[in-house]
């Protein structure tokens, strides 16, 4: 994988897309869509490797039933402030479109982007070295926001971000979320909404809501604090957003399985929570417990090891046996 220095000089194009992405909205958003180069600027990628995770049809097209998640490239551990901080340091530009491109060697072809931190420069230096893959994006920003997000990185489908839906639950304001469906469908893109709570899928589905998938945490990471309290007899835990429960899995997996539209599960290995001697089991729980055209959303992060080899292999023999 060449080092930055070797990329920025390699190309004057590859170098113009940079500069377009640096100018990003207060959303986050590429401003323009740079040029990128027309032929590749970088050394030849890396061969395919033998394994490769299996694919599922998803509407029109077929992906991978392990999507690449984002929150490690970000920072975010969902665990505590100096892991984010060892995550936000250690994934560099190099190191996450070198995780990219490796998962793409994997038959990973699908990314779960959200236009936060240094994204958007970090997804355009991935297309500029070469670099494919379908964007299943999640969305936490406003209308014109999606908007601008839709015709600039032209994603194969957006949900609603489930923290926002699951706070627009809890305040009885989900028409608000049911608006932006509305308008992510006229705007021709596959759409859906992401939740921690089998709930609001179970309230969706028997609306009759116009979306065409689910994004489910498998762990219920935003009750209430009261909520908190009455599960734990009224005693009430730091960090209550990250608390993982091992009886959640199932209530999420129960909700999936028994709605038509397809699904994607994340937060399967609890946030880095599951062991290394858990690992493959989750994983198996997952594939067994969600149907057949569904995946799952996985982040990694290969600092100790390499993660994406590993859940790729994993991933392979669960499926293909």
């Amino acid at each position: 994988m060449p080092t930055r220095r070797r990329f920025l000089q390699s190309s004057a194009v590859v170098a113009a897309a940079f500069s377009g992405a640096s100018a990003l909205d207060a959303h986050g958003v590429p401003s323009a869509e740079p040029s990128l180069p027309t032929t590749s600027t970088t050394a030849a990628p890396k061969p395919a490797a033998e394994i490769q995770v299996p694919k599922m049809k998803f509407f029109n097209v077929e992906i991978s039933r392990m999507v690449l998640g984002v929150n490690p490239f970000c920072g975010y551990s969902h665990y505590n402030n100096n892991y984010s901080g060892v995550m936000k340091e250690w994934y560099t530009p190099d190191r996450v479109c070198e995780v990219m491109h490796q998962a793409t060697r994997f038959g990973i072809n699908a990314f779960n982007y959200v236009g936060l931190a240094r994204m958007p420069q970090d997804w355009l230096r991935f297309r500029a070295e070469g670099g494919q893959m379908h964007l299943i994006m999640q969305v936490l920003h406003d209308n014109a926001a999606t908007v601008e997000q839709a015709k600039t990185l032209e994603p194969l489908a957006m949900f609603r971000q489930g923290e926002v839906v699951d706070k627009a639950f809890q305040q009885g304001k989900m028409n608000a979320v049911r608006e932006w469906c509305k308008m992510v469908r006229d705007l021709g893109i596959i759409v859906g909404v992401g939740t921690h709570k089998p709930e609001v899928i179970s309230q969706v589905d028997e609306e009759g809501w116009d979306v065409d998938f689910y994004a489910g945490c498998v762990y219920n990471r935003t009750r209430t604090q009261d909520e908190w309290k009455k599960i734990l007899n009224g005693e009430i835990t730091e960090m209550p957003h990250e608390i993982y429960l091992q009886s959640d899995p199932a209530r999420m997996y129960s909700v999936m399985r028994q709605t038509r539209k397809p699904c994607f599960a994340f937060k399967i290995l609890a946030a880095g929570r599951v062991d290394d001697g858990g690992v493959e089991q989750a994983f198996r729980t997952a594939f067994s417990s969600i149907k057949p055209n569904d995946g799952v959303l996985v982040g990694m992060f290969p600092r100790g090891k390499d993660e994406v080899r590993e859940n790729a292999e994993i991933v392979h023999r669960i499926l293909l046996g």
